[in-house]
């Protein structure tokens, strides 16, 4: 019953979501979390043909099964979360920027050791919309639009720089799982400029967008 342990929670659920329907690969989804459903701890429900497994749809979480919703519409219109081949952390060709990159809050790059340190419990990634090596059954060449990822994963707000005006001029935010919204196209979400600063909640994800 405490309103800040249940605003916790909500917002943990929100950060699984979202990292599960942002990664590469295919996403697998108990049935039931998208509506907050519970089954008391157990995890092998799959024996228990009562109240601990079945799907009450009225008390379903309909705030919760909503931002789902708008994750999935999410995905399904950016092929750059559905990528077909491996992320090689290269340009595709000289000149161009890579297909993916790590940043530190400060704005620069994650090194090999910054991996190492147990403290370091936030991150940016940068996923590029360009850098998709993979084409239509037309043979044309599959581009999307940018993103840009940040997790924070600490107790504590964290101030983050964003990349340089070589991965993008301007982001619009889009999500920030502190908040049970998603903004999805045709909405308007606030603009950050290359190299600005924006505050991360603790415990929370902030997912930019570039229009290409």
């Amino acid at each position: 019953d405490d309103e800040n342990i249940n605003k916790f929670r909500d917002c943990q659920k929100r950060n699984f979501l979202t990292t599960l329907f942002l990664s590469q690969g295919i996403p697998m989804l108990v049935a039931g979390d998208e509506l907050s459903r519970t089954q008391q701890g157990n995890n092998n429900a799959y024996c228990q043909d009562n109240e601990i497994s079945w799907l009450n749809w009225k008390k379903a979480d309909k705030v919760l099964l909503e931002f789902t919703q708008k994750l999935i519409q999410l995905r399904r219109q950016h092929p750059v979360f559905r990528r077909r081949t491996w992320f090689r952390g290269q340009p595709m060709q000289p000149g161009e920027i890579e297909d993916i990159a790590w940043f530190k809050f400060d704005g620069q790059y994650m090194k090999d050791e910054d991996w190492q340190h147990d403290y370091v419990k936030s991150f940016g990634v940068f996923i590029n919309g360009r850098g998709m090596q993979a084409r239509s059954s037309l043979g044309v060449r599959l581009t999307d639009d940018s993103f840009y990822i940040i997790f924070n994963a600490y107790q504590g707000y964290i101030d983050y720089k964003l990349p340089g005006k070589e991965y993008a001029n301007d982001w619009t935010l889009i999500l920030d799982t502190s908040k049970d919204k998603v903004i999805t196209e045709g909405d308007e979400g606030r603009i950050y400029q290359a190299n600005e600063t924006i505050t991360v909640h603790d415990n929370s994800i902030l997912l930019l967008h570039h229009v290409i």
